[in-house]
């Protein structure tokens, strides 16, 4: 599937911008701070309802206006008209002119997404938090009732934490209440998460074989935060104490971890810096591969400035080994890195939230 189309209407600098987009690749250049990235980001935000730079979509409408539009058109499958309209005070999706009651509505009609950018070496150096993200933005894409799972979870954790810090005292018949909810949906996500790896390790690992050429071996653990057989009932209860003295959810889905080893190591610890960003393509390319394989539909490719911070090896393997058949939007500040494999790409400047 791909988009054909794409029209933002005070989305971050822009305040209108209507373009059409060919099937293979794109390529969006100019220096930083002209709007590059956020043309990706509007893509992903019309595709998959979210950001992957911020977690409010107030965030996103243009300085001292109040409200947002991204539509476009895809291509493949029913070819879809997709429009989302987005205000503090409710937002509006419609698929060919008529509105969807729920997001997974919505989303049945979209294509899938792949996000690769050059701050994705924080997958492999950074905390838990973007590995969760990473999890979450895949395996919502993955599996139909995980987004629904994941926000019934977030919404009883904020209620529980409320309670776990009102009182001097838990009330804890309250409290319990919502970890009945988390235990709940805390086995759907778990399980979805537990599958979803299983899934895209071998995926990840051939991608780190293929981009390194060494023989690098890439291996995947999902690091759950629920206990024994995802019992986070029993886990929460044998940890009051601990949970009285911080005031807070101690474990759950929103503790876990994705551990990364590259031949047997940590790669946080023991990878070069080259070694990381290998390995953090590889996730990527192994997601992309997983859609493709699983889903059979090949992903649409977001590439925010990855090319110019890696060395020609690196370039080529990742060229070498993404899907053929998906369409790729790219950005970057500079164009020295090119060579003749992009001598016929569809190439648009940006400047000023200006393309042409």
């Amino acid at each position: 599937m791909h988009l054909r189309s794409l029209s933002l209407n005070q989305f971050r600098c822009f305040e209108t911008l209507s373009l059409a987009l060919p099937d293979g690749i794109t390529l969006f250049h100019g220096n930083n701070a002209q709007g590059k990235t956020s043309i990706l980001e509007a893509v992903c935000v019309l595709l998959r309802i979210q950001s992957p730079r911020s977690s409010k979509l107030s965030e996103l409408i243009r300085f001292s206006e109040k409200a947002f539009v991204v539509g476009g058109k895809l291509e493949g499958g029913e070819c879809p008209d997709l429009r989302f309209q987005y205000r503090e005070s409710g937002r509006k999706l419609l698929v060919d002119g008529e509105a969807q009651k729920r997001s997974a509505d919505f989303l049945r009609h979209s294509a899938l997404v792949v996000w690769m950018a050059n701050d994705d070496l924080a997958l492999v150096r950074g905390g838990g938090d973007g590995r969760r993200r990473y999890l979450d933005f895949m395996a919502s894409q993955m599996f139909p009732g995980y987004r629904a799972a994941t926000r019934a979870y977030e919404k009883a954790l904020r209620s529980r934490n409320f309670l776990l810090k009102r009182d001097a005292s838990p009330k804890w018949d309250e409290v319990d209440a919502y970890t009945r909810i988390l235990n709940e949906q805390g086995r759907i996500i778990s399980a979805h998460r537990r599958d979803l790896i299983g899934q895209l390790s071998p995926r990840a690992a051939e991608a780190q074989n293929q981009i390194s050429g060494n023989g690098e071996t890439l291996t995947l653990n999902y690091e759950s935060a629920s206990g024994k057989n995802d019992d986070l009932s029993a886990i929460l209860f044998e940890r009051r104490e601990e949970e009285f003295r911080r005031r807070q959810t101690v474990a759950g889905p929103h503790r876990d971890d994705l551990s990364l080893l590259l031949n047997e190591m940590p790669a946080a610890k023991f990878a070069s810096e080259g070694q990381q960003r290998t390995v953090a393509l590889a996730l990527k390319l192994g997601q992309a591969r997983l859609f493709l394989e699983a889903r059979d539909q090949p992903p649409i490719m977001l590439i925010d400035d990855v090319f110019g911070e890696l060395d020609p090896d690196r370039r080529n393997a990742l060229m070498a080994a993404w899907p053929e058949e998906s369409q790729k939007l790219i950005t970057t500040t500079h164009l020295d890195w090119l060579d003749e494999r992009f001598g016929d790409v569809y190439r648009l400047h940006v400047e000023e939230a200006t393309v042409g």
